[in-house]
This record gives C-alpha cells, structure tokens and sequence, in this order.
C-alpha cells in the first residue's frame, strides 16, 4: 500500500503526537501559591483552646489571646491544660480559699517551664481562666487566690467579643 506524503505527514503527526498534554507549570505555580497562602496565614494565629462546656462571657476587649496556661472551668470541673484538676462541686464544698490540687498542678507546671532569658520571666508568669459565664462568684475568687498563691501575677480572663452590628 502506497501512501501519499499528505497521509505520511499525518501518520507521522498522530503517532509523535501525546494524548495527555497537561501543562505543568502553571499546576506547579497554583501549588506554590497555595501553599504560600496558608502558611501565610497560619502563622501568628493565637487561640484558646475550644472547650464545648464553656460558655464565655461578651465583652468589648479588642486585645488578642496570649500564649499561656489556660484554666478552664465548666459548671461541672476545672482543667488545666488538658487535664481535669477537680470538681466543681467539691471545690464549692472546700473550705477555705486555695484549691490544693489546681495549686499543685500550677506549680508543676511553672516548674516544667524553663525560662532561658532573664527578661522572659513576667511572661512565664502569666495564666489565662476561661470560665463559663454562669459560675459562681465565689468559685472564681477561690480560683484566683490559688493562682495567685502559685505565684502566678498576671491573670487574664478569657471572653468572646461582642460584635457592634
């Protein structure tokens, strides 16, 4: 069978030609963009942890969270960090100012916490309570005099920001 050279042109153009022609550049520039996006915005994002039980007070503080040991107290148990410290109830039922278990677990944790500069040692000080908005005034006083009494001098409170709309 003898081809014309039209038909040769065109033999030799679909057999070099590829199927998948899939530009590469431009889907390496989306990835690069991208992944400069969120680490972008990921960085220097402070946030407190999410506790379900806790229902914040609102406020109009415009100040962003700080990097600290947070407390947390639902209606039923405080926790530090994570771990539950205590019942509500039975630190009602104490007597006294200062909560022996959150006092302990405080110093523990100032104690793991190796300051290297001098300056940074204010900020090793520091602890933030996110407590529900409907405990008692007298759960939050204990709570304060032990985090005081741990040597902890600066405490924030925690509080969801009211919008003006």
């Amino acid at each position: 069978m003898k081809l014309t050279p039209l038909q040769k042109r065109a033999e030799r153009r679909s057999r070099n030609q590829t199927m998948v022609d899939m530009n590469l550049v431009s889907l390496i520039d989306v990835f690069t963009i991208l992944i400069f996006f969120l680490l972008s915005n990921s960085v220097g994002v402070d946030s407190l942890p999410n506790a379900k039980s806790v229902q914040l007070p609102l406020s109009v503080a415009e100040q962003a969270p700080r990097e600290t040991i947070v407390v947390v107290v639902s209606g039923t148990e405080i926790v530090v960090d994570g771990r539950k410290i205590a019942a509500v109830a039975d630190v009602l039922a104490m007597q006294g100012d200062v909560i022996g278990p959150l006092k302990d677990e405080l110093e523990l944790l100032q104690v793991n916490r190796k300051v290297i500069r001098k300056e940074n040692e204010a900020l090793s000080k520091r602890l933030t309570i996110m407590g529900d908005k409907q405990i008692p005034y007298r759960l939050l006083r204990k709570i304060m005099v032990t985090c005081a009494r741990a040597n902890f001098s600066d405490v924030s409170f925690a509080v969801q920001q009211r919008s003006d709309s």
